[in-house]
C-alpha cells in the first residue's frame, strides 16, 4: 500500500489530501481564523482570585482574561503515583493559598472560549507527541485505558526503561497513546526526545519573555502532517508553496528526519488538488449517495445522534445469477464504506445496513473484508463483527474532529437541515387555516398572503375555487402578493 500527501496551502486555509492507489482516502482541513486554542501554553499573569468561587482569572494577552479552577491547579503526587488534580479523601486547597494577584504562572488552554466566556485554564502542562503525551511536571509513566489489560504491564515496562529515571538525566511523565500500541523502541525513542526538546524550549521561552507571552502553540496542521500522518508507507509529501515547504523541512529535519526526506515543492502549472480530482472527490463526500463501480450505490445519512449507511444493488445485474450480484455489491461496498468514514471523517456511532444474504460463507466473507478496511484506518473504530437479527453491522468510530460536512456545510436556510419543505399545497392549506383563525380574532377589511411564488401560482390556479370560497364564509377579500426572497415554507399574513 503505497500513500502520497498533497498539501494544498493558502493565507486563510490549509488542506492536506492523502492518496492511494490514485484515489482519495482522507482529507485535513484547517482555517486560519478558526484555529483553536486548545493546547497552547502560556506565562500568564493572575488578574484576580475568587476565594467564594475558587477561582482565579488569569490574563493570558487575549481579548478576555482566561479561567483556573482550584480543580485544575496541578499538585505534586508522591511516589510517581499517576497525576491527579487533587487527592482524594483530602481537602483541596484553597485557591488564595496558591495563587496570588500579579502571580506570573504557566498555564495551558483545556476549553476555547466560547459566546461571552474566556477560555478555560489547567496548570498541569501535558504535550502530546505522535506517540506518547509527556507530563513534564509528574514521574508515572502509564498506558492508555483504551489499549487492552493484557498488554498494558509489558508496555509500561518497556516504556519505562526508554524514559529511564533523573539519575540517568530521563525523568518526566510519560502516557502511551492508543496509536502507539505497535510502535518499536526506536519510533518510542524519538517521541521522547521531542518532546523534551519541546519542552525545554516552554522552559527557556518561560524565563526570557514577559507575562502574557505564548509559549507553546499546539502543531499546525501542516506540522502534524509529520508527526502524525506519514508512515512507511508513504511515498511523497508534496506542497505547493515555496514558503512553506521550506518551513516545513526546518520543523522536520530538527524533530523528524525521516518525515522530512520525504518532502518535495510541487512546481505544476496545474493547482495540486486536480492532480487526482479531488475537489470533486469532496463534492462528492458532501452528497448522501455515493456510486459504486459496479453500479451499485450507497446512501449515506449523517444525524446528530449516528450514522446510516445503506447498500443498493442499482443497475448491477453482472453476477451469475442474484446471490452473487448481491454477494460482489456488498464486497465493493464494504471498501467504499471504510474509505467513505477516513473521507468525510464520519464519527461516533455507526450503522451499515448491507443487502442480506443468505448464504453463511458470503456473510462472513463480507464481515472479513470490512474489518480488514477498517484496519487501515488510523482512527480507532470497533465493530460488533457479526450481523445483528435486523441483518445491520454496527460499529462506532472515534470523533477526531468535525466531521467534513460539518466543517464545510451549514444547515439550509429553507429546510433547516430536514433535507426535505413542505410542498406548496400543504403550505396553501396551512395559510387557509390561519386566515380562518385570524379572522376569528381581527376584523380587517382586507387579508393579504404574502408568500412564495410556487404556492401564489397554486392560489391562482388549482387552489383558487377553496381561496374565493374562504373570502366568501369570512365576508372579507384575500389578496395575494408574491415574494422571490420567500422560501417555500415562509408566509405572512397581513392585516390591512
Amino acid at each position: 500500500m503505497q500513500q502520497d500527501i498533497l498539501i494544498n496551502w493558502s493565507p486563510q486555509e490549509t488542506r492536506v489530501a492523502i492518496v492511494e492507489h490514485g484515489a482519495v482516502q482522507e482529507l485535513h482541513v484547517e482555517r486560519t481564523l478558526e484555529r483553536g486554542l486548545v493546547g497552547n501554553v502560556y506565562l500568564g499573569k493572575v488578574s484576580r482570585v475568587l476565594p467564594g468561587m475558587q477561582s482565579a482569572f488569569i490574563d493570558i494577552g487575549l481579548e478576555r482574561a482566561a479561567f483556573l479552577h482550584v480543580a485544575d491547579v496541578w499538585q505534586r503526587q508522591p511516589d510517581g503515583e499517576p497525576p491527579a488534580f487533587a487527592r482524594k479523601n483530602e481537602p483541596q486547597v484553597p485557591i488564595e493559598k496558591q495563587v496570588f494577584e500579579g502571580q506570573a504562572l504557566m498555564v495551558q488552554v483545556i476549553k476555547d472560549p466560547i459566546g461571552t466566556k474566556g477560555a478555560r485554564l489547567s496548570t498541569q502542562i501535558s504535550i502530546a507527541g505522535r506517540l506518547l503525551v509527556f507530563l513534564p511536571q509528574d514521574d508515572h509513566v502509564g498506558v492508555s485505558q483504551k489499549i487492552p489489560p493484557a498488554e498494558r504491564d509489558a508496555l509500561r515496562a518497556r516504556l519505562q526503561a526508554l524514559v529511564g529515571d533523573k539519575s540517568t538525566g530521563g525523568g518526566g511523565g510519560f502516557i502511551l497513546r492508543t496509536n502507539g500500541e505497535d510502535s518499536t523502541d526506536a519510533e518510542l525513542a524519538e517521541d521522547i526526545a521531542y518532546l523534551r526538546k519541546t519542552w525545554a524550549r516552554i522552559k527557556e521561552a518561560s524565563l526570557k519573555l514577559p507575562a502574557m507571552s505564548l509559549l507553546h502553540q499546539d502543531l499546525d496542521l501542516l506540522q502534524r502532517v509529520l508527526r502524525d500522518l506519514v508512515g512507511d508507507h508513504t511515498q511523497t509529501i508534496r506542497i505547493d508553496s515555496m514558503e512553506q515547504f521550506q518551513r516545513l523541512r526546518a520543523f522536520g529535519q530538527e524533530f523528524m528526519p525521516a518525515a522530512a526526506g520525504k518532502l518535495q515543492h510541487y512546481k505544476g502549472e496545474r493547482p495540486i488538488f486536480d492532480l487526482y480530482s479531488i475537489d470533486e472527490e469532496v463534492a462528492k463526500a458532501l452528497g448522501r449517495r455515493v456510486d459504486l463501480k459496479s453500479g451499485g450505490y450507497l446512501i449515506v445519512d449523517q444525524t446528530e445522534a449516528l450514522t446510516t449507511i445503506d447498500v443498493n444493488t442499482g443497475g448491477y445485474v453482472g453476477a451469475r445469477n442474484f446471490d452473487d450480484t448481491i454477494f460482489k455489491t456488498n464486497l465493493e461496498a464494504a471498501q467504499a464504506i471504510a474509505r467513505q468514514l477516513r473521507l468525510r471523517n464520519l464519527g461516533g456511532i455507526i450503522v451499515v445496513d448491507f443487502i442480506d444474504m443468505v448464504r453463511e460463507d458470503h456473510q462472513q466473507a463480507v464481515l472479513s473484508e470490512f474489518k480488514k478496511q477498517l484496519a487501515r484506518d488510523r482512527v480507532k473504530t470497533m465493530s460488533s463483527g457479526t450481523f445483528s437479527q435486523l441483518g445491520l453491522v454496527e460499529m462506532t468510530r472515534k470523533r477526531t474532529r468535525e466531521s467534513l460536512a460539518h466543517m464545510l456545510c451549514e444547515p439550509c436556510e429553507v429546510c433547516q437541515g430536514k433535507g426535505s419543505v413542505k410542498t406548496a399545497r400543504s403550505v396553501c392549506y396551512d395559510i387557509l387555516r390561519e386566515i380562518l383563525r385570524e379572522a376569528r380574532q381581527f376584523n380587517p377589511r382586507e387579508f393579504r398572503v404574502v408568500a412564495s411564488a410556487r404556492v401564489v401560482e397554486l392560489f391562482l390556479d388549482e387552489e383558487s375555487q377553496h381561496l374565493a370560497g374562504l373570502s366568501d364564509f369570512i365576508k372579507k377579500p384575500i389578496s395575494l402578493q408574491a415574494e422571490s426572497a420567500m422560501g417555500q415554507e415562509q408566509y405572512d399574513i397581513v392585516l390591512l
